[in-house]
């Protein structure tokens, strides 16, 4: 009886022999998922004495690949990938533009049509380093700038081409986009591991808030208030660290004078010249307890707007607290509020935008030691305050000053011999004069002035500069002076005119 021969087992993949004698090496790894074609996996081999044997150890580690699952699943691009992602982020409007823009400008002219399984850390790093080279990818060659791609004249605004890199903060978002998509691609089985995550990190940059002090914020505010609309913002973004969007998007029915809570429910994103009412940067809803004085003067400017309104002494509860419109029906632009703020500080010889006023929110209640969680509820910061301390607390000398006296009052008392010798009598007898804040000093000073009648009801103070004259200190620490003053009630200030006793 003949014996059967064993059936040989197919062998999986093939190796084509190509015309210039080099080895094709072809796995078959499934159904492409976007295209719905049998896919792939290639590979060259040169052709050498050793060829046969490298291209068997190549067909071997994609049929690993293939069995491992590590293999990409499809031939599809970067901007197919892009394209899918795009569709199904869900992120703001803002946001989106901003990244479609940062796509469709640096990302897809350089790996845009790459296939997802080419794309590996040599890619990624050529990537990144024509990014950190120059943004308009001319890649050495040499071309005139124009200020516009309309027909024009060209004047000094066009002119040859020079490099200048990406700023770090579009190359983070950039990374942030290709991270995104490619853990989408992951999930959808386009590939096995995410190629995006072989690039290197993009450091965060490092905090540097830059509060207005003490002495600016007096000549703001004082600034401010020439204009009782604009006075109103400037003095509830400083003490709700409120954002510009969220100011702009306050209605009086969000406002509760009998608690005193102010509840910031929404904001105001704005796009060129459209604006919108969306949700907070958090998705969150917050309360904030406002001030007697601060609460004082929002009923004063309530009765204001109403009376301008011509609508008695109450205004309507959906009417916006900020408004161009007498009724309150429409809000205010935030790039207004901005570029008014801007200027304002121009005029006063600063360079400051109105962001600032929140780090300078945070930076006086930190300082003044309330607990950085009730300052990260008041700002809309989650995480436990480890965001407000790190970007919105600026160091100042007070706390260090603070800090300094609270370990003095803990250390051991001075040897007797030490003090009775009389070296150190005249340091640790009393405290310095000087160690009291000058404009401390001064404010206390017209205080007593004011308190025992020596200075009467409609009497006018010094000039400011007569004071910082008197007492031998800059112009800003006499204005902080009848700064703290005005905001104990004491005194009235107008522009143009001296201070005057209420």
């Amino acid at each position: 009886m003949a014996r059967l021969s064993k059936p040989q087992k197919r062998t999986r993949g093939e190796i084509e022999s190509l015309p210039s004698g080099s080895l094709r090496v072809r796995v078959y790894a499934g159904i492409d998922p976007v295209s719905g074609k049998r896919n792939y996996l290639t590979e060259v081999i040169p052709a050498g004495p050793d060829a046969e044997k490298l291209a068997e150890k190549v067909r071997t580690k994609l049929l690993n690949q293939v069995d491992e699952r590590r293999n990409p699943r499809t031939r599809a691009s970067v901007n197919q990938l892009l394209d899918r992602h795009f569709e199904l982020l869900k992120v703001e409007d803002n946001t989106l533009t901003d990244y479609m823009s940062l796509a469709r400008i640096h990302i897809r002219p350089l790996i845009g049509k790459q296939p997802l399984g080419r794309i590996d850390g040599e890619v990624l790093d050529s990537f990144y380093k024509e990014l950190r080279t120059c943004r308009g990818h001319c890649r050495g060659h040499k071309y005139v700038e124009h200020r516009t791609t309309r027909p024009h004249e060209c004047d000094h605004r066009c002119g040859p081409h020079k490099c200048a890199p990406l700023g770090e903060g579009s190359i983070r978002k950039i990374r942030a986009v290709l991270s995104g998509a490619g853990k989408r691609a992951v999930r959808w089985n386009w590939v096995g591991v995410n190629p995006f995550d072989l690039s290197e990190p993009v450091p965060a940059p490092r905090p540097d808030p830059k509060p207005p002090t003490a002495e600016q914020a007096a000549s703001i505010v004082s600034e401010a208030w020439l204009d009782l609309d604009w006075g109103m913002l400037v003095w509830l973004a400083m003490t709700t660290g409120a954002r510009r969007g969220e100011l702009c998007a306050l209605k009086w029915d969000r406002l509760d004078f009998g608690s005193g809570v102010l509840t910031i429910r929404s904001s105001i994103g704005q796009r060129g010249g459209r604006t919108w009412e969306k949700d907070t940067k958090t998705h969150q809803q917050r309360r904030i307890t406002l001030d007697e004085q601060t609460l004082t003067l929002l009923r004063a400017f309530k009765r204001h707007c109403a009376q301008r309104a011509q609508l008695g002494d109450e205004m309507p509860g959906k009417a916006r607290i900020f408004s161009l419109s007498p009724d309150g029906s429409t809000w205010i632009k935030p790039d207004t509020v901005s570029q008014r703020y801007s200027r304002m500080c121009a005029r006063l010889g600063w360079d400051m935008n109105i962001h600032q006023l929140r780090h300078y929110s945070a930076t006086e209640l930190i300082t003044s030691g309330v607990d950085v969680r009730t300052v990260a509820g008041r700002l809309g910061h989650s995480g436990g305050g480890a965001t407000t301390l790190k970007v919105y607390s600026a160091w100042v000398s007070e706390t260090d000053q603070r800090a300094a006296g609270t370990l003095a009052g803990r250390m051991p008392a001075l040897p007797a011999s030490l003090v009775e010798s009389g070296e150190l009598a005249s340091s640790v007898s009393s405290p310095r004069e000087e160690d009291e804040s000058p404009y401390m000093r001064i404010a206390a000073d017209l205080r007593g002035a004011i308190v025992s009648g020596v200075l009467s009801s409609g009497e006018q103070l010094p000039t400011v500069a007569n004071l910082a004259a008197r007492y031998r200190v800059s112009f800003g620490t006499a204005q902080r002076a009848i700064a703290e003053l005005r905001v104990a009630g004491l005194l009235t200030v107008s522009r143009g005119r001296r201070s005057v006793v209420l």
